[in-house]
């Protein structure tokens, strides 16, 4: 298991409570992509489709490099994701202005439907177990979160909420 070097009797430092933290982590995130999983079914897509949808709703004009590093998967995979979005009307492809080789994705409007959807459901999830610990609670728990973030996927993350702070501020 991991190294775990007690500081006094710190009860969450323990190899039982770890496991717990673990078991609990894989838990919520079935019943989180459960009800979207479903929705997506419906759809003839998964999860990589949903991610897409997801990052390119929140990124307009998002470029397929810039997808590809917060997605984190190859482009063969991205590709083909694409183009089933680009298939079933979700998503547009448009040149980008500077660079005629740049792609920018956008959603449609049957995307920004879809993106909604999906977001309404995990988003009202979220709200209640927002709403039921507290913000104190939320407060450690994006804490945590943060703490099980590679630097590099750190950094990416922090550089992504400062560009949607300032994408919200104009």
């Amino acid at each position: 298991m991991a190294d775990i070097k007690p500081i006094g009797k710190a009860l969450f430092l323990r190899e039982e409570e770890l496991r717990r933290g673990i078991e609990m982590m894989f838990f919520a995130y079935r019943d989180f992509t459960g009800e979207a999983d479903s929705i997506l079914a419906e759809q003839n897509m998964g999860r990589a489709h949903h991610r897409a949808i997801y990052f390119i709703g929140r990124n307009p004009g998002i470029t397929v490099s810039e997808l590809l590093s917060i997605l984190n998967i190859t482009k063969q995979s991205l590709s083909r994701v694409l183009s089933a979005l680009v298939d079933t009307g979700h998503v547009v492809q448009k040149t980008g202005p500077e660079d005629r080789r740049q792609r920018l994705l956008y959603l449609t409007d049957t995307g920004t439907a879809l993106e909604e959807r999906l977001t309404n459901v995990q988003g009202r999830r979220f709200a209640k177990a927002y709403r039921e610990a507290g913000m104190a609670a939320v407060e450690g728990f994006h804490k945590v979160l943060e703490g099980l973030l590679d630097t590099d996927t750190r950094d990416q993350v922090t550089a992504f909420s400062r560009t949607r702070r300032s994408a919200h501020d104009r």
